[in-house]
């Protein structure tokens, strides 16, 4: 079994700042993709940002330049800087993680139990 756990949502001005983490625990093999979306109340489910094993990224036009995504493999950890934030940036954030399962290397799929990130204006 594998286990995410995501930590820093919070209430924040906008303008401000937060840094969100994702770690993974378990019969990990290799973790291959990592990624972070949210949904917004009443809203799909969306991409934010995606980091690959080679750690080459892509953000949604709604982040680019304002949000940084990062990963320590050492940690199996997944971070999210979320910089400039604006009130259409609150919704449930969630981590998403590509992996092959230990010992039979199956691929698997995993999401974080979700962090409320909350900007006021």
């Amino acid at each position: 079994q594998v286990q995410l756990v995501e930590s820093g949502g919070g209430l924040v001005q906008a303008g401000g700042s937060l840094r969100l983490s994702c770690a993974a625990s378990g019969s990990i093999f290799i973790i291959n993709g990592m990624g972070w979306y949210r949904q917004a109340p009443g809203k799909q489910r969306e991409l934010v940002a995606l980091i690959t094993s080679g750690s080459s990224t892509n953000y949604a036009d709604s982040v680019k330049g304002r949000f940084t995504i990062s990963r320590d493999n050492a940690k199996n950890t997944v971070y999210l800087q979320m910089n400039s934030l604006k009130p259409e940036d609150t919704a449930v954030y969630y981590c998403n993680v590509k992996l092959m399962m230990w010992p039979n290397r199956t691929p698997n799929d995993y999401w974080g139990q979700g962090t409320q990130v909350t900007v006021s204006s």
